[in-house]
C-alpha cells in the first residue's frame, strides 16, 4: 500500500513539474531550486525538509516583521521553504499495516481563506495533491472570503489554472469563514466533502482514514489528528497520543481524556463528542440532511459546536482518526482586524444555545449574564431542521456521548480554595499583579491596590486573574523559572497549584516548587521549597481551610 502511494505521489510530482514547466514559470516561484537529493536513500535537503525547523539567516529583518505582522506567523521563513516539502511519517507504527477498501467515496476539499499567505496556501494545496490517491481526490475548491492582496486574484487564478483538479471560488465581498465553507460546499461535486484551513500540511496517507468511516455508515463525520506547524520555524511537531473534544460552559474549546477502552485499541478511530474546529470530513448527502452550518452564524465561531451536537443529537456519530494526521500553524496572534459587525460571537453562541442545548443553555447565559440580552435573530429554519430530523435532547447528548464533561467542567463551579490578592509576606506592600497581561506573557509584583489583583484558586486547582480563562502556568525547569500567563487546561500538570495556609507557601506542580520573588526587580518565579524562606511566603486574602484540608478529595480528581 505505502509503495503503491509512493508512486502515485511520483507520478504527481514529475506531471506537476511539467505543467510548471510548460507555463514558463520559474523554478524559483515554487522554491524547487531549495530541494536536493542526496545518498541511496533520495534524501530531500533543504530549509524545512522533513519538517524539520527552519531559521532564518542574519538580515531581512525589516521584511520578516512586515509580513510577521500581516500574517501572524513567520511568512518569510515559509517562503524559503519547498511549497512540496517533505514531512516525517509521525503515524502510530499499525497506521502503516492497515488496509482500505479500493472503492473510497470520491472527494472534494474546501478550502476558506482571507488574506492567506501566497507559500503556506500553496504548500496547503500542493500537499493535498502529493498525498491523496489521485482516484478519490476529485476537486479541491480554493474560496476567497473577499480578500484584498493583490497577489490572491489575477496572479493566483492564473497559477491554479494550470494545475488539474483545483479551481477557485471570490466571494464579492468577506462573507466569514462560515459563509465561505458554504460557498465551497454548495458547488462540491464530491461524495465527501472535506474541510480544511488555509494554512495547513497534509501528512503521508491522510484521506483514506477519513474516508474508510463514512463509507462504512454515511452519517458519520471524521476529524484527522490535528499536528502543530511551529508559527516562528515551521518545525512540525506531533500531538498528544489524543482526547476527545470537548467544551466549558463558556463554550471554550476544551479536551477530555480517552476512555481506558478508547485507548487500548489506539490507533482505531475513537467516538469524539465536539470537533476541534474546521478540519474534518463527511458525506456530502448526510451534511446537507442536517442543513449545511446555520447560515445565520456570523464570520467564526460557534459553528464546530453547532455541527457537532446535530450530527450527534441528530442520528450521525463522530469519529477522531488517529492515522490522519494533517500540520496547522496556529498564530501568535490574529493579524485581522475586527469584521465590524458586533458581538458576532455572542450572537453565534446564543445560536448554537437556543436551538441544540435546551435547559443547559442556561448554564451558558449565568456565566455570561449578556447573552440574555443578544438578539440571536430569525431560529425558525434552523429549529424547524431539529424537528424534521427528530433530534435528540440536549440532555441525552451530555448523558450518553459527553458523559464525563461535568466531571471535569461542572455546570455550576464549585467554591474556590482561595480568592482575592495575594500579598507578599516579606513586602507588604506588594502584591502579585498580571497588569492585564495576555497568553505567554510574564507578570510579577506591584504596589498592592492596583492593577489586576485578584485572583482564584478554582476547583480546577490552578490559578486564574479574575474572570479571565487564562492561567498561571510554569513549563520551565530552571532554578528560577518563570511565571507565565497560558490559556486554562484544566488538567493540572504545569498548572497545578495548592495553598499552604500553614506556612504561606503557594505550592506548583506534582514535583513541588514555591513561588518565590524578588522585590528589587519586582519578579516572580518558582524555586526550591523552604519553609524558612521569607520571599516564599504569601497571603491569600481568603482562603477555605476545610477544603485545603480535604485537598487530595476536593475539587478536580484526576
Amino acid at each position: 500500500s505505502r509503495a503503491y502511494i509512493s508512486i502515485i505521489n511520483i507520478r504527481i510530482i514529475l506531471s506537476f513539474i511539467i505543467l510548471i514547466l510548460n507555463a514558463n514559470l520559474k523554478i524559483e516561484d515554487i522554491k524547487q531550486s531549495k530541494r536536493e537529493s542526496k545518498g541511496e536513500n533520495n534524501v530531500v535537503k533543504g530549509p524545512g525538509e522533513d519538517g524539520q525547523a527552519y531559521y532564518l539567516p542574519p538580515g531581512n529583518s525589516a521584511e520578516k516583521d512586515k509580513l510577521y505582522r500581516s500574517n501572524g506567523f513567520n511568512a518569510r521563513a515559509s517562503d524559503d521553504i519547498a511549497i512540496n516539502r517533505t514531512l516525517y511519517d509521525i503515524r502510530h507504527p499499525k497506521c502503516k499495516e492497515f488496509v482500505y477498501p479500493k472503492d473510497l467515496p470520491t472527494t472534494s476539499v474546501i478550502i476558506p481563506f482571507f488574506n492567506e499567505h501566497w507559500s503556506t496556501l500553496l504548500r496547503t494545496f500542493t500537499s493535498i495533491l502529493n498525498r491523496s490517491p489521485p482516484e478519490v481526490l476529485l476537486e479541491v475548491i480554493l474560496v476567497d472570503d473577499g480578500s484584498d492582496k493583490e497577489f490572491l486574484k489575477d496572479k493566483l487564478d492564473d497559477y491554479i489554472s494550470k494545475i488539474p483538479k483545483v479551481s477557485i471560488i471570490h466571494l464579492k465581498k468577506r462573507a466569514g469563514l462560515i459563509r465561505a465553507r458554504l460557498a465551497g460546499a454548495k458547488v462540491a461535486n464530491g461524495e465527501v466533502i472535506v474541510f480544511l484551513d488555509s494554512h495547513t500540511e497534509c501528512n503521508i496517507d491522510w484521506l483514506p482514514p477519513l474516508l474508510a468511516p463514512i463509507k462504512e455508515n454515511k452519517r458519520t463525520c471524521v476529524c484527522p489528528f490535528i499536528d502543530v506547524i511551529d508559527f516562528e520555524n515551521f518545525a512540525y511537531r506531533e500531538q498528544d497520543e489524543g482526547a476527545r473534544g470537548a467544551f466549558d460552559w463558556e463554550l471554550y474549546y476544551k479536551r477530555i481524556p480517552l476512555s481506558g477502552a478508547d485507548k487500548k485499541n489506539l490507533p482505531m478511530p475513537f467516538k469524539s463528542p465536539v470537533m476541534a474546529g474546521g478540519l474534518f470530513a463527511i458525506s456530502a448527502e448526510f451534511f446537507w440532511e442536517l442543513g449545511g452550518y446555520d447560515p445565520g452564524l456570523d464570520i467564526w465561531g460557534g459553528e464546530q459546536y453547532e455541527l457537532s451536537f446535530k450530527i450527534w443529537q441528530c442520528g450521525g456519530v463522530m469519529l477522531d482518526a488517529p492515522c490522519s494526521r494533517i500540520g496547522h500553524i496556529y498564530r501568535k496572534f490574529a493579524p485581522f482586524s475586527n469584521p465590524g459587525v458586533g458581538d458576532y460571537l455572542g450572537r453565534n453562541y446564543k445560536r448554537v444555545a437556543e436551538v441544540w442545548m435546551d435547559e443547559y443553555a442556561d448554564y451558558i447565559y449565568r456565566r455570561r449574564p449578556h447573552y440574555y440580552d443578544i438578539n440571536p435573530g430569525d431560529l425558525t429554519e434552523q429549529k424547524a431542521i431539529r424537528k424534521r430530523l427528530n433530534c435528540k435532547p440536549f440532555k441525552w447528548f451530555m448523558t450518553e456521548i459527553a458523559y464525563d464533561l461535568t466531571k471535569v467542567y461542572p455546570p455550576v463551579e464549585p467554591p474556590d480554595f482561595a480568592s482575592g490578592t495575594i500579598k507578599s509576606v516579606s513586602n507588604p506592600h506588594l502584591c502579585v499583579d498580571t497588569q492585564f497581561k495576555h497568553h505567554q506573557e510574564r507578570f510579577g509584583l506591584q504596589s498592592c491596590g492596583s492593577g489586576e489583583q485578584v485572583f482564584h484558586l478554582t476547583w480546577h486547582k490552578d490559578i486564574r486573574p479574575g474572570k479571565r480563562p487564562l492561567c498561571w502556568d510554569v513549563s520551565s525547569g530552571e532554578t528560577q523559572a518563570p511565571v507565565l500567563l497560558y490559556s486554562c487546561h484544566g488538567g493540572m500538570g504545569n498548572q497545578l497549584w495548592k495553598y499552604d495556609y500553614v506556612n504561606q507557601q503557594l505550592i506548583h506542580g506534582v514535583i513541588p516548587r514555591c513561588l518565590d520573588s524578588n522585590p528589587g526587580n519586582m519578579e516572580i518565579f518558582v524555586s526550591v521549597c523552604d519553609v524558612n524562606k521569607e520571599t516564599q511566603k504569601w497571603s491569600f486574602e481568603r482562603y477555605e481551610a476545610k477544603k485545603l484540608d480535604n485537598w487530595d478529595n476536593d475539587g478536580l480528581v484526576m
